[in-house]
């Protein structure tokens, strides 16, 4: 028995070694044809993107070390054109573990830039790639690490004095972080579907930004980026409190609890968004932003930031470009249609922004300030500023006899003024929130979709317009003024502006969340018919949408759109916390001492 037992182990381990030298034969074949595949990808791509004919070979540099304060050590793949002379430098600092996809990616585009005169420097950002050191927590190091890196790069004999930087989400902080360095410094960015201010964006109207902030967690806390399954994440949106979203899902990440549990504006916030980035900034750059993403809000921040006060010669080359895009990809539209796919739209514009900005090409990509898709129309258009000058800032007044609950109710959205007119009531019970559908959140139930289910449920108003009789192209920030009071000590209120089609379907087009106090004790629900109104202004996400004749204009009013954001328990207490929700009674007033209107931004049809 030993002796047999013996040689079946030493069987066993021939067999695993034969697999073991097969699994590495065969990585190093796939290595070699992704590393001669990525010259003939990077050249597809430049054709699809009818970039010019490459003029360089390109040589890669593998596994470049760079030494961050501290002694990490992040590695970089440099790709040299094959040119004596010096060339500008193109920086990606790339967040994402070393899978196969991403390795297609970096060799691609380091392939693609390379061949057309950018030493392109592609690095793992800590813990991510294949650097050293630790990605959790995210944010705290990549402004010390990005600066060794601008240092590392000014040394090198290839340096020209010139160094452009590329991407989204994350890519975009790690460029952010270096926005006003000097010496070395940028020459040129393009920070996409992100902005400087992450705590607006997990925190837009108060409210927390539930599913992106989970689904970004899941995906990255682990040393791979694999995306959790999503009855997994549904396990982490069910149950309380807030704070063990995580740990419902998948286990303890201790950054969502941060992120979660810093509900305000504090030092930690302060700390990741340093709020003078955008008015710091040193280098022109093209920010491209989509209209259901969720940076969108504080991405258009940024513009009027730098167009207002950085420095004349950035403000004035800076562009502006919205795209229908959710976060890094492309929306279906009602039809089923797609505009081009967002990978080549954010890949696209590099080549002529940094020749322009960097090498003083003629400016061929963005010429004026501001290009936008009108969704719609499904149109590219250019315009001079943001928002756009010519806007018509017009109130849509919410009207009913009390009965506006469900789509099925007597709720009605008109340019006249209301008179005396019943209250429109709803309870709102946090243990059966409203669910979303599509919207502006991370993760893969972003976009558009149809709306006719939420809309049937007793604590959603709606307010719809008659069929319109001439299209309506709204373009600009959304506002919701509304006269409003609650049982609650602290609630919230939603909002979410639709385009039904004639065959009565509504599709989603703009939403918005805002969370307050009220002063109200726990409990009494039958106080709110005779509380005195208070006004709240919730801030929906900007938007470009043509509504044309036949369809009609609708909007929904809740206190509940989960698990895109949070619910709140309606206690007053610590919400990340909070075990124990109680039900509120909101009402809603529009009568002639309570006006409340949704003012939305018409631009006028050209004459």
């Amino acid at each position: 028995m030993r002796a047999g037992g013996f040689r079946h182990r030493v069987q066993c381990f021939s067999h695993r070694r034969v697999w073991l030298w097969l699994l590495a034969g065969l990585t190093a074949l796939l290595l070699l044809v992704i590393g001669r595949g990525s010259a003939i990808a990077a050249a597809w791509l430049g054709h699809q993107l009818d970039y010019p004919p490459n003029r360089y070979g390109v040589r890669l540099e593998r596994r470049v070390t760079v030494t961050a304060p501290d002694g990490t050590a992040l590695v970089a793949d440099v790709y040299h054109p094959r040119t004596a002379a010096a060339t500008p430098t193109i920086l990606v600092r790339i967040p994402y573990s070393k899978q196969i996809k991403h390795i297609l990616f970096a060799r691609t585009v380091g392939h693609l830039w390379a061949s057309h005169g950018y030493i392109t420097v592609i690095q793992g950002t800590r813990g991510r790639y294949e650097s050293g050191g630790s990605y959790d927590p995210p944010f705290v190091n990549e402004a010390q690490d990005g600066r060794a890196t601008l240092e590392w790069i000014a040394q090198q004999p290839w340096y020209d004095g010139h160094i452009g930087m590329w991407g989204g989400s994350y890519f975009g902080y790690t460029q952010w972080v270096l926005a006003d360095q000097v010496d070395p410094g940028l020459s040129a960015l393009i920070p996409q579907i992100c902005s400087t201010d992450f705590y607006g964006m997990f925190y837009p109207g108060g409210a927390f930004s539930l599913e992106s902030a989970l689904y970004w967690a899941t995906l990255s806390y682990g040393p791979r980026d694999i995306p959790v399954p999503p009855e997994q994440l549904q396990q982490g949106f069910e149950g309380w409190p807030l704070l063990e979203a995580d740990d419902r899902a998948v286990q303890n990440i201790p950054f969502f609890d941060t992120w979660a549990s810093h509900t305000e504006r504090d030092r930690y916030w302060q700390s990741v968004d340093d709020r003078d980035r955008a008015r710091q900034l040193q280098a022109p750059a093209l920010l491209m932003a989509g209209w259901y993403d969720p940076f969108l809000p504080t991405q258009l921040d940024d513009f009027e930031q730098i167009r207002a006060s950085a420095a004349p010669q950035v403000a004035e080359a800076t562009r502006l470009v919205i795209g229908p895009w959710t976060h890094a990809n492309t929306v279906t539209f009602p039809d089923g249609s797609r505009p081009r796919n967002y990978r080549f739209e954010s890949i696209g514009p590099s080549l002529p922004w940094f020749d322009h900005q960097i090498k003083g090409a003629p400016e061929t990509a963005y010429p004026s300030p501001v290009q936008i898709y009108v969704m719609g129309a499904n149109t590219w258009r250019e315009e001079s500023a943001w928002p756009l000058p010519r806007t018509r800032y017009t109130p849509y007044y919410l009207h009913s006899n009390g009965r506006a609950n469900t789509l099925n109710g007597d709720g009605v959205l008109s340019l006249e003024p209301p008179r005396e007119e019943a209250s429109d009531r709803f309870v709102y019970d946090p243990q059966n929130p409203v669910p979303s559908a599509g919207g502006t959140m991370l993760g893969p139930n972003a976009g558009i979709q149809p709306q006719n289910a939420v809309e049937q449920r007793q604590d959603v108003l709606v307010y719809t317009t008659p069929p319109l009789s001439e299209a309506i192209e709204v373009t600009g920030p959304v506002q919701l003024r509304l006269q409003v009071s609650t049982t609650a000590p602290h609630t919230d209120f939603t909002a979410k502006l639709v385009d039904v089609y004639p065959d009565g379907t509504g599709y989603n087009v703009s939403e918005g969340i805002l969370r307050r106090g009220y002063g109200n004790a726990i409990g009494t629900n039958t106080r709110a018919e005779t509380q005195t109104p208070t006004e709240i202004e919730i801030d929906l996400w900007p938007t470009s949408q043509v509504f044309f004749p036949g369809h009609r204009l609708r909007l929904e009013v809740s206190s509940s759109n989960y698990p895109r954001f949070d619910r709140n328990p309606n206690t007053g207490r610590n919400i990340p916390t909070e075990r124990q929700p109680v039900t509120a009674t909101q009402t809603v007033y529009h009568h002639t001492a309570a006006v409340s209107r949704l003012i939305l931004p018409i631009i006028p049809a050209k004459e």
